[in-house]
């Protein structure tokens, strides 16, 4: 059981979203959201406050009365339903609820307590609102995404329950749930916010960092079978270069291929005098796709460990509109709402990962190709050359996967369209921007699965397991527990499926 008590990290998402772990909310933080509330109730009696006694938007200008506050906020609750495209993973959701809840437990938005102990049943008892893809620009928050979680806490809509798609009304019925009711303001605080960006945006840097890990693997898995030398990885030369993302791939490409007897030391074979070619017939220096990763990766490992810091703060704030001040009895009208912060680390994570994917394609490339490996036949062909085609097809699925995370990487962050009669003049399409980037994530998995056969196969040719490092033939066991060794050609589809989910799980 994990306890809510007004901060959540990675670690937290990981447990719930991924792990399954229950929540439940602290004594602190329920009497924080009591007294927020209690104080706005009061504090609005006499008062005009924004989406209390107002219209919405641009029609802010229209007063409410007090006999249709209530019907005014699910006014807004099922307009706003009104998401399209494809439903939102259930891991995605429930990251996404987490954020929201998390949000509205620090005392800042003057929701009943109800309504946060509603989110947190629905994470405990894994009721997933069916929210979809397409929807709000990430300027007044993820307005349509966040319509469709408030409109379940309601009672109303779809939920995935069990692996199903039911109506809301017969879960809540199953498991006993009770609608939340409308008090003051909960339709617009549950919707006002950056929380489905967010959600999505921690999911993807959790894959991420196992895709940054899976990439240094290989990395150096091949850098080990083509007999590298080991410099381009060294403390000194890496030190002298003062970035700590790239001191950092170094020293963990030095760990994972320690114990390796394929790696070569320079001062061995060219430093010792004796080398008395004029042409030489091994390259002094590898390809930069096996010798610069540390430069490449580098900036991606610091786009990763960036993009955790910022997102974890959105996720830990105050992201709705007004803000509730019970210390200075004050509610304060802004744009905490607003979702430049997600949006710009999604757009700089997307390139990176693309980058990741780039780099690894050209790995996979120098593995098929004889001309440039001069070690391997043509895709890694165990069989009978021109009879059969070992990875030649799925070099095309690669390439093309590769293509597609160099258009999508493309930045949303400075696609603002106006929109709301203009009142959002200027917007972050933060949502868009963080499910292109779990796209481009999920396509750079399948680009490392087949990377990893080839990589395994490779192996099998060369007849080197017993030289390579514990941690290459630990990669090796665990791909091959999957794929077992082949020389006539086979469908590799279901092969590079099971692979896939394996690295991501």
């Amino acid at each position: 059981m994990i306890q809510i008590k007004g901060s959540v990290s990675l670690g937290d998402f990981r447990s719930i979203v991924f792990d399954n772990q229950k929540v439940e909310l602290s004594e602190s933080i329920q009497n924080q959201v009591r007294k927020s509330f209690d104080f706005l109730t009061g504090f609005a009696e006499d008062k005009i406050i924004y989406g209390v006694n107002t219209g919405f938007g641009p029609m802010a200008q229209y007063r409410i009365n007090d006999e249709d506050r209530i019907q005014l906020q699910y006014n807004l609750i099922r307009s706003h339903s009104s998401g399209m495209g494809e439903i939102l993973p259930e891991i995605y959701v429930k990251s996404s609820i987490l954020a929201r809840m998390n949000t509205l437990s620090l005392g800042h938005s003057g929701i009943h307590i109800s309504a946060i102990e509603l989110m947190k049943e629905l994470i405990n008892r894994n009721i997933t609102p069916v929210i979809y893809q397409h929807g709000g620009v990430g300027a007044s928050g993820d307005l349509v995404q966040l319509a469709h979680l408030a409109l379940t806490l309601i009672g109303e809509g779809e939920v995935l329950y069990n692996g199903e798609i039911k109506s809301t009304k017969e879960v809540f019925e199953k498991e006993g749930l009770e609608p939340m009711k409308i008090h003051l303001r909960e339709g617009l605080a549950l919707m006002n916010g950056t929380s489905v960006m967010s959600g999505i945006g921690i999911v993807n840097l959790i894959y991420a960092e196992k895709l940054f890990d899976y990439a240094i693997s290989c990395s150096a898995l091949i850098n080990e079978i083509m007999g590298a030398y080991d410099d381009h990885l060294s403390e000194k030369l890496n030190s002298v270069k003062k970035h700590s993302g790239q001191q950092h791939v170094a020293s963990k490409m030095r760990e994972f291929i320690s114990g390796s007897k394929l790696i070569r030391k320079r001062e061995e074979h060219l430093y010792n005098g004796k080398v008395q070619e004029e042409i030489f017939k091994d390259k002094l220096q590898e390809y930069y796709s096996i010798r610069c990763v540390p430069q490449i990766l580098g900036p991606i490992y610091e786009c990763i460990e960036n993009a955790k810091k910022i997102l974890i703060e959105e996720v830990n704030s105050a992201n709705d509109n007004p803000i509730v001040d019970v210390e200075s009895q004050n509610v304060y009208h802004g744009g905490n709402f607003h979702g430049d912060y997600v949006s710009f680390e999604m757009d700089k994570l997307r390139i990176a990962i693309t980058k990741l994917s780039m780099l690894q394609e050209r790995q996979l490339n120098y593995l098929l190709n004889p001309s440039l490996n001069e070690r391997l036949p043509a895709f890694v062909n165990l069989g009978k050359l021109g009879l059969n085609f070992g990875i030649q097809g799925a070099q095309f699925t690669a390439t093309s996967t590769t293509a597609e995370n160099q258009t999508l990487s493309n930045s949303m962050y400075i696609h603002s369209i106006p929109n709301n009669k203009d009142n959002q003049d200027i917007v972050s399409m933060g949502t868009n921007a963080a499910w292109l980037t779990k796209k481009v994530i999920e396509n750079s998995f399948e680009v490392i699965s087949i990377q990893l056969l080839t990589l395994v196969q490779a192996i099998d040719y060369l007849d080197c397991f017993e030289k390579l490092s514990p941690k290459s033939q630990k990669i090796y066991s665990e791909i091959r527990e999957i794929v077992p060794i082949f020389k006539d050609d086979i469908v590799l589809t279901p092969y590079l499926q099971s692979i896939k989910s394996f690295i991501m799980n």
